[in-house]
């Protein structure tokens, strides 16, 4: 079910402000199946919702369109599209190298402030793994996300990487609703995260920015190899991408 919250942001954050908030919310629900694959998004009933007019949306969703999480149909609207592993291949592939790049292109400069960030999210993550839910697993999966790309500040870097992450977001928390056994969920993938994020806070923790990358990157190449094991066992095990 989707999450609603206020409607309206801050007073003065702007039309850009607005725009941004628009566009996260929505994307974090597509992302969480808040909106399921076929889901129609009516403009009205959005605008409606934030309490704006029809253009802000309709710039969102065409956004949204361009990075492929939504499609436009002649005579039905606007609908969210629907995942498939086979054509992520090469996304998956050149993700793979960009979380590399992370660690080497442009380094941001590491303080305890940084670190604090870390380690605050491999704590959370611990706690997380003890709860076993699946939507707080793609939450801080996409929070980590973000942290992890402040590691370079290679801005059209991050940008591409943002965009190619949420183009595979979804991918894990739709193969996990067809998990059979909820327990291999949480002692396998659920746990796999934790120590990416481990080692990776452990990486960072030592100003060792181009390790953490090497580890980011294993991850994704792994975490794909068992997203198309999962798909080809039509299920039975669950595959998390772990980003």
């Amino acid at each position: 079910m989707t999450e609603k919250r206020a409607a309206a942001g801050p007073a003065d954050e702007g039309a850009r402000g607005r725009f941004e908030r628009i566009y996260q919310t929505l994307r974090t629900r597509i992302c969480l199946l808040d909106y399921a694959p076929g889901s129609r998004l009516r403009e009205e009933d959005l605008a409606d919702e934030f309490n704006v007019s029809r253009t802000p949306i309709r710039r969102v969703l065409v956004k949204l369109e361009a990075e492929g999480l939504l499609r436009s149909m002649h005579g039905v609207g606007t609908i969210v599209t629907d995942i498939d592993v086979n054509e992520l291949a090469q996304v998956y592939e050149l993700r793979v190298e960009l979380a590399e790049l992370i660690g080497k292109l442009s380094p941001t400069v590491v303080d305890e402030a940084l670190v604090a960030r870390f380690r605050d999210i491999r704590a959370r993550c611990d706690r997380m793994v003890a709860d076993g839910d699946p939507r707080s697993f793609s939450r801080i999966n996409m929070e980590f996300f973000h942290l992890f790309t402040t590691l370079t500040t290679n801005e059209p870097l991050r940008e591409i990487s943002e965009r190619l992450y949420y183009q595979t977001a979804r991918i894990w928390l739709k193969t996990a609703s067809r998990l059979r056994n909820f327990d291999e969920l949480i002692n396998n993938e659920f746990v796999t995260f934790q120590r990416e994020v481990a080692d990776i806070t452990e990486a960072v923790g030592h100003g060792d920015l181009i390790a953490a990358g090497h580890v980011r990157r294993a991850h994704i190449a792994m975490s794909f190899s068992r997203i198309r094991k999962a798909s080809l066992s039509g299920g039975h095990a669950a595959a998390a991408d772990s980003e």
